[in-house]
């Protein structure tokens, strides 16, 4: 080989080494994931040099811009990309509306936000835009310019719902929304905190005519079509299942949380490919996921024959939450006697001797997303057997007409609601979980006949799980719990001694 062709070879093999703007937007990506904020500037400040008519790369670079509170560089290069890149990249206005947001300038961020909504009414961050103009409106009511009364009280009454749904409390959640509904009409998220307030307390139906006006009034709500998925899963109606699952199925959300939310709606309906696409995806991204998300890339990847992943997964939660080891989805022991979807679990409750036992056997039922399965099964005693209070509580899970009818006083269902609170608060997986709802439903039922009608649920369901826990010799103060349920002590003293009284 002469000289010359040799230093043509390696010159070659040297420019087929030059990086591109692509191979430094990737690593601006991947540092942005990392939260690396500075790396993650420099190189996507070197792709755009290297690559300037790149919309795509602009328009990351200006997303750092505002991580960086760089607000009016942000604002440049989105209206660059409008101008002379990509005009068709109208989610550009939503960007620029959050920036002026910041910045204090109300009336051009509302420009953009409705200019957004207006170019692509059915766009990716619909829902966003539309809650940032109504909290704008809000603001520019507020002519002293500091912040308005009806924007703090709008975030201050979400909170608290919030809080209260996070507690179990899901009567005191629902009567907060109801009035943040009544007086903000058009603030999305409470409907869906609604629906979801309503499904654990047994409601479906309820739920679900809360998302369809929510869907009426804003199409496309992506949380809200999620929730619906999960409704339908549980009512077992496999028609309108899989209608709302093909249309998620083309959803390609950018935000984080918005993809999370997408995986994990895809794992509970039992779509595990599907959900391990997004769930992995945000792993390898590096998204700082909670126990629930861990918890759901684990059973995705184990349904889906990845037992290396799953197991990986499920470390990671059992970091986060060190109850869960022993219930990995593989152990198949574990899961017969603890999983509350089990057919033979939930009929065995129903067929003890004791009656506190088969009342949790009926909670069972209205939690399981095997309804079908458990009062169809030979082994499903025949309602005759049933005594005339089983009757009535099967009613209600079941959400029956004529419970209204039997339970006019609505014992039953604040008996029940207070049975989701302790669920909410420990879950299947607990290991004390049956013997302590076996435990609420003694005393349940022993209140019924002394005329008891367990009204306050957050009193009861916190006076329950301190006794439950000073009867099993656990070290707990009146104020922890107190503060976890989010009473007084004097109220959880109160229905304390209310309990104490029916033992």
């Amino acid at each position: 080989m002469s000289k010359d062709s040799k230093l043509r070879q390696e010159h070659g093999n040297v420019l087929s080494f030059i990086p591109t703007g692509e191979y430094y937007f990737n690593k601006g990506v991947q540092a942005y994931d990392r939260r690396d904020i500075k790396k993650a500037l420099k190189y996507m400040q070197r792709a755009a040099q290297l690559d300037p008519y790149d919309p795509v790369i602009a328009c990351q670079l200006a997303i750092i811009y505002t991580y960086c509170e760089e607000y009016r560089k942000a604002i440049d290069i989105f209206r660059h990309i409008l101008a002379k890149l990509d005009p068709g990249m109208v989610e550009c206005h939503y960007f620029i509306a959050n920036n002026y947001a910041d910045l204090g300038l109300f009336d051009e961020a509302l420009y953009n936000a409705r200019k957004y909504l207006e170019l692509d009414p059915f766009g990716e961050y619909r829902e966003e835009a539309e809650e940032l103009i109504y909290i704008l409106n809000a603001e520019k009511e507020d002519e002293t310019g500091s912040f308005s009364y009806e924007q703090d009280e709008l975030m201050a009454r979400q909170e608290e719902a919030r809080q209260y749904l996070e507690a179990g409390h899901f009567e005191m959640a629902l009567s907060e929304l109801n009035k943040l509904i009544k007086k903000y009409p058009d603030f999305w998220s409470a409907y869906n905190n609604m629906a979801l307030a309503y499904f654990y307390l047994g409601q479906t139906e309820k739920a679900v005519a809360v998302l369809m006006d929510l869907l009426e009034k804003n199409p496309g709500n992506l949380h809200a079509l999620c929730n619906l998925a999960v409704f339908y899963y549980h009512k077992h109606d496999d028609e309108k299942l899989e209608q709302i699952v093909r249309g998620l199925e083309k959803v390609r959300p950018v935000l984080l949380d918005h993809q999370y939310k997408l995986g994990a709606t895809f794992a509970i309906v039992g779509r595990y490919e599907e959900a391990y696409l997004w769930l992995n995806r945000l792993r390898k991204a590096g998204f700082d996921g909670d126990a629930s998300f861990y918890y759901w890339l684990s059973q995705a990847a184990y349904h889906t024959g990845r037992q290396q992943a799953a197991e990986a997964a499920w470390e990671q939660l059992v970091e986060l939450n060190p109850e869960k080891k022993g219930c990995e989805p593989w152990n198949r022991e574990m899961e017969k006697k603890m999983n509350e979807k089990n057919v033979q679990f939930v009929l065995d409750r129903l067929n003890s001797a004791e009656l506190p036992e088969r009342f949790f056997g009926i909670f069972m039922i209205g939690l399981s997303s095997n309804r079908s399965d458990i009062v169809s099964h030979p082994d499903f005693k025949p309602l005759d057997d049933f005594t005339l209070a089983e009757k009535i509580y099967l009613a209600h899970v079941l959400e029956s007409d004529i419970r209204e009818r039997f339970d006019p006083d609505e014992v039953f269902v604040h008996g029940h609601n207070i049975a989701c609170i302790l669920h909410s608060h420990y879950g299947p997986m607990f290991p004390g979980y049956t013997n302590l709802m076996i435990a609420w439903f003694s005393i349940f039922l022993t209140g019924l006949k002394r005329g008891e009608r367990f009204q306050n649920e957050a009193g009861f369901a916190a006076a329950f799980d301190y006794l439950w826990h000073r009867q099993k010799g656990d070290k707990v103060s009146q104020q922890a719990i107190a503060k976890e349920y989010r009473i007084s002590v004097s109220t959880l003293r109160k229905y304390a001694n209310r309990i104490k009284s029916l033992l």
